[in-house]
């Protein structure tokens, strides 16, 4: 029990610290006001180191994870019922999210005036797809043409057979490196925040701390909400009244790992535990929940919906027109399956929102401190979704012959 407790301690000392940072940081720029914007370098130290690595970390990070696929032949047999479930209960939450943020503003009575970037026309068209020329994709403004070029090019080097290993390994060590040297950078993080924290409260006033309080109630009530009502109707689809039984009589396992180790990697020796307790045939539950703790985070779906409404809200963009909604539905669903499964890929799909709407750069801590606070229940979602979507998976691979509680 004290080792549990201890290893909890331990998963949540970094959010916490942070936490600690963003509410000392707040009442400084409470209390002195515009005078705290003094501090403001020494928060921008913190996010230029941050900008710097973003670039290189989407380059290597996603064509070495490209490159090192396994066996590109393998994946055509991966059963398409996997991709379609991830890919639909993934907009599924996404959708369900932004409906429910239609109704809560979670930015309502706060505006951030700062400089905006683009025009008012957010549909996706050939700049935001591709640039003209090489050195473009050497920057954070071009972040989706860089992250397609990056896969692409972890495909074109996969499917070179005697020097894939060499640069395939290359490409490993330097994302490994990378993300060795965000860490490092996050050390300095409690200070770079706490000052970033200060400067912001103290220009524009605590309505924005109001407005996180908000946003992170709406965000942890809706988690709840989708566990009990759609892994219900997930599970009652798999095999009605007997798939939501046996669902919730082993679920709770795999609900207290995830919220301890707050890792859908760490989870998943709990989760293959918990998918055989249900019943799950083993070369099902042995390919869908590896496969879906890298990528399916039906959690993180939805707290990329609050980060894109969030941000429109506080820097008094209008949130309106189906164009705006299937973009931002279509980059949760990018977060959640593709990027996922990327080492930083919260990083890069954060950094993706703000130059894809044409945020100013400003904007960048704000909806990463929203993925900082809202990690624990978008965690759980995430491991407990994969369960939920095996039991789908199930069902579309057994049909009617589907029976939990009966397999070896």
């Amino acid at each position: 029990m004290r080792l549990f407790k201890s290893k909890i301690l331990k998963n949540y000392r970094f959010p916490i610290i942070l936490l600690i940072s963003i509410i000392i940081g707040s009442l400084i720029g409470i209390i002195f006001g515009e005078k705290a914007s003094i501090l403001k370098p020494f928060g921008d130290i913190f996010l230029n180191m941050m900008y710097t690595l973003v670039v290189p970390l989407v380059f290597f990070t996603i064509s070495s994870s490209v490159a090192n696929m396994t066996n590109m032949k393998r994946l055509g047999k991966i059963l398409k019922s996997v991709f379609l479930v991830f890919i639909v209960t993934s907009a599924i939450a996404a959708i369900v999210m932004l409906i429910v943020l239609l109704i809560f503003d979670p930015a309502k009575n706060t505006n951030i005036v700062l400089e905006v970037k683009g025009d008012k026309n957010y549909t996706i068209h050939v700049k935001a797809l591709t640039v003209s020329d090489f050195g473009n994709l050497l920057s954070r403004n071009n972040m989706l043409p860089l992250i397609i070029f990056a896969s692409v090019f972890g495909i074109s080097l996969s499917l070179v057979e005697k020097e894939k290993k060499s640069v395939s390994n290359l490409l490993n060590t330097i994302s490994l490196a990378l993300m060795k040297f965000i860490k490092i950078i996050m050390y300095y993080a409690p200070i770079g925040i706490c000052a970033y924290f200060a400067s912001l409260i103290g220009e524009f006033g605590p309505e924005l701390l109001g407005s996180y309080a908000y946003s992170m109630a709406i965000y942890y009530i809706m988690c709840v909400l989708y566990f009990l009502i759609f892994y219900t109707l997930y599970a009652y689809i798999s095999d009605k009244k007997r798939g939501v039984k046996t669902f919730y009589k082993n679920i709770l396992p795999s609900t207290i790992t995830s919220l301890a180790t707050q890792s859908s990697l760490a989870s998943l020796p709990t989760n293959l535990d918990t998918a055989k307790e249900i019943g799950i045939k083993k070369d099902i539950r042995e390919v869908t929940l590896p496969l879906g703790a890298t990528m399916h985070m039906e959690g993180s779906s939805m707290g990329s919906i609050l980060k894109i409404v969030f941000l429109f809200g506080i820097f008094g963009k209008d949130f309106v027109g189906f164009d705006t909604y299937l973009i931002a539905i279509l980059i949760a669903i990018l977060g959640a399956v593709v990027m996922s499964g990327i080492p930083g890929g919260g990083l890069i799909g954060e950094m993706l929102i703000v130059t894809l709407y044409g945020f100013p750069l400003e904007a960048f801590p704000i909806i990463a401190t929203i993925g900082w606070l809202i990690d624990p229940p978008a965690t759980c979602l995430n491991v407990v979704g994969d369960v939920s979507s095996s039991m789908l998976v199930s069902k579309m691979v057994e049909g009617k012959n589907v029976s939990f509680n009966k397999y070896d």
